[in-house]
C-alpha cells in the first residue's frame, strides 16, 4: 500500500510539474540567473508538495481498501475456532496459546 501511494503521488506531482513548467516557460531565458539562488527553495516545496500528495493518496488507500478489516478478522478467527476447519495447523497452534 505504501508503494502504491509513493508511485500515485509522483505521477501527480510529476504532472502538476509538467504543468507549471509549462506555464512558466517565459522564465527559461533567466533559469542562469534562477536556478543559483532559487535551487533549493524549489526542492524542498516540491519535496512538501510530494509528501502531502502522498499522506493524501495513503490516507485514502487506508481508508477505500482496508473498509471492515476487524469484522473479517473476527470471522476468520471464529472459523479457526471450529473443530472442522481447514487450517488445522494454525487451529492446533492457536488452541495450544490458550
Amino acid at each position: 500500500m505504501i508503494a502504491n501511494s509513493a508511485f500515485l503521488a509522483a505521477m501527480i506531482v510529476l504532472l502538476l510539474l509538467f504543468y507549471v513548467m509549462g506555464a512558466v516557460d517565459f522564465l527559461a531565458p533567466y533559469k542562469h540567473l534562477i536556478v543559483p539562488y532559487y535551487l533549493w527553495p524549489i526542492v524542498s516545496a516540491i519535496v512538501i508538495v510530494f509528501v502531502h500528495v502522498f499522506a493524501l493518496s495513503y490516507l485514502l488507500a487506508r481508508t477505500l481498501f482496508l473498509k471492515d478489516t476487524g469484522r473479517k478478522l473476527a470471522h476468520v478467527e471464529k472459523q479457526l475456532q471450529t473443530a472442522d476447519t481447514i487450517a488445522r495447523e494454525l487451529s492446533d497452534r492457536l488452541a495450544g496459546e490458550e
